[in-house]
């Protein structure tokens, strides 16, 4: 009986992970990381991963991509690859491919996720089956997707969130926004909702450089300009996260995922999350509602990718 075999690849902008699935399911022993400063393109990378990892010719390929797609190509944003379907197809072999956005990837993966995969920091009631979800990326960028149900299986719209601009804001929030305008003048949320943006933080508020997690380092030894940082850090994605939970409603759950996520979801809490995300005036009980979760399985974007192919062949 002849085994269905799909490439899989969660392109972010600092690495590189890559699986196959067989009938349709990620088979956990075929994934590896790859850094992308270490490789041309994606093309590159896949072809090295074919060349020790291929077992039978794939016959479709979904990649996560951490940047816009269309019209099948991706430009990512943090990094100058430019992936095209077609170069793809004359490296691999695969004469079927999928290009999605890394965050859309993550969202398809919200109903194969084990239990142990997500950790709970908010917990809510049950919210009804069909509540729409919202998963959040805080990596080297940031982007959301909004997951929906359908009879047709999981819809998640494109979106770019991360490069919408930032809120106004007064004190130490508004005079940093104000700052960004002679580097980004458009002021997009992950310049500082994401590692980047953290350090970043951390330079206007201290002065000094450092990287997320001697941030938060410093912040567990007792540092004041670290904790500073954290909580400026934690009240602003809680504004932001509040307004697009506000335009979307997502009573299914909001997930946070990627390494600045992990990194700063245990201070979330005992630095003011909760009260910044749900101040939004006559709607607060509403945002009080939504539960908030962590996503901590690395391969998410693979099982995303997988049940996207799923859809698309049943």
């Amino acid at each position: 009986m002849r085994v269905e075999l799909w490439l899989l690849a969660d392109v972010g902008g600092t690495s590189t992970r890559v699986g196959l699935a067989r009938d349709g399911r990620l088979d956990p022993g075929s994934t590896q990381s790859f850094r992308n400063a270490d490789f041309a393109g994606l093309g590159e990378v896949l072809d090295h991963y074919l060349g020790h990892h291929r077992a039978a010719a794939p016959t479709a390929l979904c990649a996560g991509v951490a940047g816009h797609v269309r019209g099948g190509t991706a430009q990512l944003t943090n990094l100058d690859w430019v992936i095209d379907s077609a170069e793809l197809a004359k490296v691999t072999g695969v004469g079927d491919i999928h290009l999605i956005n890394d965050l859309a990837a993550q969202g398809y993966a919200l109903d194969d996720l084990p239990p142990t995969s997500v950790t709970p920091l908010i917990a809510r009631a049950r919210p009804p089956r069909d509540s729409a979800r919202m998963v959040m990326g805080l990596g080297t960028g940031s982007n959301i997707a909004v997951v929906h149900r359908t009879p047709q299986g999981l819809f998640i719209p494109p979106a770019e969130a991360g490069h919408s601009s930032l809120p106004h804001s007064d004190g130490a929030i508004g005079a940093m926004i104000s700052a960004l305008s002679g580097e980004q003048a458009h002021r997009p949320l992950e310049a500082l909702l994401s590692g980047p943006g953290l350090g970043r933080m951390h330079a206007h508020l201290n002065g000094e450089t450092l990287d997320p997690g001697q941030i938060i380092a410093a912040h567990l030894g007792g540092d004041p300009g670290a904790t500073a940082t954290l909580a400026t850090f934690v009240r602003l994605l809680g504004i932001v996260l509040g307004d697009l939970a506000l335009n979307h409603l997502p009573m299914g759950g909001v997930y946070l995922i990627g390494g600045t996520a992990r990194a700063v979801a245990p201070c979330l809490l005992a630095l003011g999350f909760e009260d910044s995300f749900a101040a939004k005036g006559p709607y607060s009980q509403i945002m009080r509602e939504i539960p908030l979760g962590l996503i901590t399985d690395d391969t998410a974007a693979l099982l995303g990718c997988a049940r996207y192919l799923r859809q698309m062949f049943k």
